[in-house]
């Protein structure tokens, strides 16, 4: 599933550089998360390197987007045949 910010988000803009895939991006007040790009990391790391540097613990799964570890993959390894 992708990651969705809380609204506890502050802005401190930590999380954006981490994002392999630029699915985070500054929104109208906090950070957003756009779900077809966010593979929780997977792909690249072992856990969502957003939530590992959230200062504030407000990265969370987004229900709206349930997706197992294999579709994550799969969206990991298709966004990489885009890129090729």
């Amino acid at each position: 599933m992708a990651l969705y910010i809380t609204e506890e988000c502050i802005n401190c803009d930590v999380c954006e550089p981490e994002c392999p895939n630029g699915a985070l991006a500054q929104g109208e007040n906090i950070y957003v998360v756009d779900p077809e790009n966010c593979t929780e990391c997977v792909g690249h790391f072992d856990t969502p390197q957003c939530v590992e540097v959230c200062p504030v613990n407000c990265i969370t799964q987004d229900p709206a987007h349930l997706e197992s570890r294999e579709q994550l993959q799969a969206k990991f390894e298709n966004m990489l045949g885009k890129e090729a």
